[in-house]
């Protein structure tokens, strides 16, 4: 099929990026080159969009920040910038709740939740994703008692691939909502949420380091031992940091303002935490891939050099949440019931130290992020029905460059799918159809909405064709469309 005059004519005059534009995620794993490169700026130029892709048999995607490690938001068809759709709509004071625009990043959502007194209850590691872009994978912090991003959705919009609107909450259109808060993009484009908040509060965390040892063998109870738990292990060493947060008393909220210029953030030093922490440590590893050895090594060194001591600080939640992750990088995530946590742990542990007994073996870049998420009932939430702990893998890419990773990202897997594992949406990883029906009960239920919502496969892309739809499925028509994402790698790492 072919777009129309018309229709050209108007996804033309929603154009962001000049034609050709490639667009490439932030890790710069893969890329694509979209035919449309569009930014609508109201629902109903969301709607004229996604009807223009179904009568034009084209594909749609919309994307945020492009955060995601994976060919997630990729499509050489349509894709749809949701930037411009970042208004704050209304707030509730007595609910505690904020309804917004799907496109508005999170940096700028916990401006203005603050400029109204509320916070999220929890927040990941960084806030440069776009709220919409957040739930579609279920982005999550870290605390027993607190679900992932997804979970505080009390409502939403979203248009499915016929241009038909549907409002959603626990009660109107309820699995419809269950299954939206973590799409994948595969339901529709979400334009509008409603977010559960809380009254504003400070954070007053610890961060201290532990023995690997002690964290295992007590690991249930420090999962427990605040509100707010997260463990980063330097692998081939025995060292841990475990960082813990709790609500600031009263008390100590008011005097954390009256002293903000002193306990705004942990104590820091350029020296330290900067030239050398992320500058001097790229170029580490950017050698490190000529002499591998290196690693366990730096791992060693800079454990002493800049985690080996307690500090402690207050702030408002989100600067306390939010930290520094460097520089782009290839991730691995998943989610295993707590009580599977620890054993995983001890083999992925013997697992690296009989590598390290290899001289071409597997060198892992630090850290290992350990972190805790409530159940949830959101239909593809790596927590639905269970009290998980996420364990997460990572290999930068010093300045862009590749690094192998396959071997270990195997490895990992293997051991995170013995213990009931689910995958983090937003990573690449190697779960498919009959893999996910046996650890998602309610995903055959998220399969049959999927093809009512998108008869004909207009937000159907690589990721989608390749984790969700049945693999004898036919192609629809806008799959046929579809030109395969570029991975940005060596097939040989």
């Amino acid at each position: 099929m072919s777009v129309s005059r018309a229709d050209r004519a108007f996804l033309e005059s929603l154009q962001c990026k000049r034609h050709g534009t490639m667009f490439t995620n932030w890790a710069g794993t893969f890329s694509s080159q979209p035919e449309f490169y569009v930014a609508p700026d109201t629902e109903r130029a969301v709607i004229e969009i996604i009807r223009i892709a179904g009568r034009s048999g084209l594909g749609v995607k919309a994307v945020g920040a492009g955060h995601s490690p994976s060919d997630l938001a990729c499509t050489s068809a349509i894709m749809v910038s949701m930037d411009r759709m970042d208004r704050i709509l209304t707030h509730d004071a007595y609910a505690c709740t904020l309804t917004v625009e799907a496109g508005i990043r999170l940096h700028a959502l916990h401006a203005a939740l603050a400029q109204r007194g509320m916070a999220l209850s929890c927040v990941g590691s960084i806030s440069d994703q776009s709220v919409g872009g957040a739930i579609a994978t279920a982005t999550h912090g870290s605390g027993v008692e607190f679900g992932d991003l997804s979970s505080c959705i009390t409502h939403l919009v979203i248009v499915d691939a016929l241009g038909r609107r549907h409002e959603c909450d626990a009660t109107a259109n309820a699995d419809l909502f269950d299954a939206a808060r973590c799409s994948l993009g595969a339901l529709g484009i979400v334009t509008l949420v409603t977010l559960q908040c809380e009254p504003a509060f400070t954070l007053h965390a610890v961060q201290e380091p532990a023995a690997m040892d002690h964290v295992l063998d007590h690991f249930s109870s420090i999962a427990t031992s605040a509100e707010h738990v997260r463990v980063w292990w330097f692998p081939h060493t025995e060292h841990t940091v475990v960082w813990r947060a709790n609500r600031a008393a009263a008390a100590a909220a008011a005097a954390a303002e009256a002293t903000a210029a002193a306990s705004m953030s942990p104590p820091a030093s350029y020296l330290r935490d900067t030239l050398y922490g992320v500058h001097y440590y790229q170029l580490q590893l950017l050698k490190a891939r000529i002499t591998p050895n290196d690693i366990p090594r730096l791992a060693e060194e800079h454990f002493q050099r800049r985690f080996n001591r307690r500090i402690e600080w207050t702030d408002a939640s989100y600067r306390v949440f939010n930290f520094d992750c460097l520089f782009p990088q290839y991730v691995n995530e998943w989610a295993v019931p707590l009580d599977h946590a620890a054993g995983a742990l001890r083999e992925l542990r013997a697992w690296l130290c009989a590598q390290s007994l290899d001289p071409h073996g597997v060198r892992a870049h630090f850290p290992v992020e350990i972190r805790f998420v409530r159940a949830s009932d959101v239909w593809l939430s790596p927590a639905y029905n269970q009290l998980v702990c996420y364990i997460g893998v990572i290999m930068y890419r010093p300045f862009r460059q590749p690094v192998p990773y396959k071997k270990y990202w195997r490895a990992f897997e293997d051991i995170m799918r013995t213990h009931n594992g689910r995958p983090h949406w937003a990573k690449a990883h190697r779960m498919f159809y009959f893999d996910l029906r046996k650890v998602y009960p309610r995903f055959d239920d998220f399969v049959r909405l999927r093809a009512a919502c998108d008869p004909d496969g207009v937000f159907v892309n690589d990721y989608i064709r390749r984790h969700i739809l049945p693999p004898d499925e036919p192609a629809p028509v806008a799959d046929l469309c579809e030109r395969r994402a570029l991975a940005l790698e060596s097939p040989k790492l």
